[in-house]
């Protein structure tokens, strides 16, 4: 067998529970007897049970896929690959970069479908040029050509830029339109100074007012031949993970899975109302099946991990192009935004639309699944847990046992400790959500507020931004746009309202973020174990293992865990070679390992 190191073949083959001895299967002897502790048995605590990595603990479900937008990346350049919603928001983004840079560019190619640009230095000195086009399998435009940085030395083209133009203006200038539509052109000019750092003329501030009106307020025309629809509308109407039960089982069986499911109903999960993230196993489903109704509603709800299902349908139909489509479906928080995500997949082929129709709305769309989720659509809970507790497999299951207990009361010591402390230090909600709450609030600047109801629960909100209109009901808990109900943390429209009639946002966030109720989570304390020689003689049967179930000693381990195409390597970072310490390849296949001389002696 071929392999460059221990590192990498345990990277590849993971240990199963057993040790080769053989110390997962166990029988039971046929007499009880009473033992102690064998002696034999190192009863130390090593560091490695203590040791954590907490970091593992906020791993992010699907960031590359799930809600695309405009993606700028840190230096401000533009790069391959980058995708956009439309062809306004590239243009827009070039601009933008265009004005900021003090450069300009001219117009090679301007198609519904493409737009080419090249520096107006090019040829001289510079060959920055850009070209972006339509993806329709996408659904998006994206970056096809970019030659990176501009190497032109040219200053501010004048006191004027000729990509400033009115139109760039009356967008910029919006805010101040809504608030004062009379705004002097003098101040317009001087807005746009500040700002961007060029003195525009007259006229073209002028302009951009005009267009800016109509923006805000509507074309004048128009605005008459929309009022007979006005009318009639009228007269109509710290993510913290905390591990709760384990198994030590020979395999993902269906009655494994029902001893498992059972135990955790009878004995930890006795709530009803509780979700449950899985892939979509058949084992798994015949041990709901099987629960009596335990697992079911609406004693619990099933719902099944977004990434196994993009992986699913990656392996029934091989269109990579389409998955994150797929994803997106699964994270539509609204019954609109899922419309208009299902639509664009059935466009692409009507088998794919049929295939997510056979999974159950409830069990994968975040806009069905009745707030059951929090917001969770994978099974990273689990993977995060598992790197907590990592390593731990590879041991004898009386080490796996302890280090287990030893690695969670070191979690749970250090979480009570720093919960304490967030308490103590006057903090109302946990990090996590007064980082959403903040984040909420920088954004509730740009939003109109209408009230419709003398109760202060119902409100209309335009984005001046985005010109969206939504829908924010208090009583309810409810907001268009869906993230209040997943996360029941207010989101920015809340915040807006609340904001608007002097409301106060704490009492629409839900108490599991309270520290109070956070510190409940951590106040159980694991008991030292003490001297082995100190514990209670034990009665009952010997456990011996099962021989049946014993690894082969000899021949390539059985692999234990399967790598299919969700397992990309991105997630774990690029391979770096061994020998010259290059990223790319392996010591095996790196150029300059040594090998036979073609030279004669």
């Amino acid at each position: 067998m071929n392999s460059d190191s221990e590192e990498d073949f345990e990277a590849t083959y993971e240990a199963g529970d057993e040790d080769e001895d053989g110390d997962v299967g166990v029988e039971a002897a046929v007499e009880n007897v009473v033992v102690r502790p064998s002696s034999s048995q190192p009863m130390g605590v090593p560091p490695f049970m203590c040791e954590l990595d907490l970091d593992a603990m906020h791993a992010p479900e699907f960031p590359e896929y799930a809600n695309r937008g405009i993606v700028d990346p840190e230096d401000g350049e533009f790069r391959i690959g980058m995708e956009y919603r439309s062809r306004k928001s590239v243009v827009a983004a070039i601009r933008s970069f265009t004005i900021s840079r003090g450069v300009d560019y001219d117009v090679f190619e301007s198609e519904p479908q493409t737009f080419y640009a090249k520096c107006k230095m090019y040829g001289r000195g510079c060959d920055w040029l850009i070209r972006a086009s339509l993806i329709r399998r996408k659904g998006c435009w994206e970056i096809r050509r970019y030659n990176g940085r501009h190497t032109c030395t040219i200053g501010t083209i004048s006191q004027d830029h000729s990509k400033l133009d009115s139109d760039t203006v009356a967008e910029a200038i919006r805010p101040l339109v809504e608030s004062d539509p009379s705004i002097k052109v003098k101040s317009i000019i001087a807005e746009v100074q500040s700002r961007f750092n060029y003195t525009i003329s007259y006229r073209k501030a002028w302009l951009a007012k005009q267009k800016s009106v109509a923006l805000v307020f509507g074309d004048w025309e128009e605005s008459y031949q929309a009022l007979p629809w006005w009318l009639s509308v009228a007269q109509d109407g710290n993510q913290n993970i905390v591990p709760i039960a384990f198994a030590l089982v020979e395999g993902e069986t269906a009655d494994v899975w029902h001893f498992f499911l059972r135990n955790l109903r009878e004995y930890v999960v006795r709530k009803d109302g509780v979700g449950m993230i899985s892939d979509r196993h058949e084992s798994i489903r015949a041990a709901v099946n099987r629960s009596g109704g335990d697992w079911q509603p609406p004693r619990a709800w099933w719902m099944f991990c977004i990434r196994h299902i993009g992986s699913n349908f990656l392996r029934a139909f091989k269109v990579p192009h389409l998955q994150k489509l797929v994803v997106n479906i699964g994270y539509s928080r609204t019954v609109e935004e899922y419309n208009t995500n299902y639509k664009r997949l059935e466009e692409r082929g009507e088998a794919y639309a049929r295939w997510c129709d056979a999974i159950g709305l409830r069990h994968w769309v975040l806009a069905f699944d009745e707030g059951h989720r929090w917001g969770h659509m994978t099974t990273n809970l689990v993977e995060c847990i598992n790197s907590v507790l990592k390593g731990a497999r590879n041991l004898s299951v009386l080490a796996l046992v302890r280090a287990t207990y030893y690695r969670l009361n070191e979690l749970f010591t250090r979480k009570s400790a720093e919960s304490h402390e967030r308490k103590r230090a006057g903090f109302t909600f946990s990090a996590f959500a007064q980082q959403r709450i903040e984040a909420s609030m920088q954004q509730a600047g740009n939003i109109v507020v209408h009230r419709f109801d003398r109760r202060n629960e119902v409100f209309e909100v335009r984005e001046t931004t985005t010109e969206k209109v939504l829908v924010v009901d208090l009583a309810r808990r409810t907001c268009d746009c869906g993230h209040f109900q997943v996360e029941r943390i207010p989101c920015r429209h809340v915040i807006a309202c609340c904001a608007n009639q002097r409301l106060d946002w704490q009492l629409y966030v839900h108490d599991v973020y309270k520290m109070t109720e956070v510190r409940k989570v951590y106040r159980f304390e694991f008991t030292p174990l003490g001297d082995p020689e100190s514990w209670p003689a034990y009665e009952g049967p010997t456990l011996v293992a099962n021989p049946a179930q014993r690894r082969t000693s000899k021949g390539r381990p059985k692999l234990t865990r399967y790598l299919n195409e969700m397992d990309s390597r991105d997630m774990r970072g690029p391979r770096i070679c061994r020998l010259c310490g290059a990223q790319g390849h392996s010591r095996s296949k790196c150029p300059q390992r040594a090998g036979p001389s073609g030279a004669g002696s």
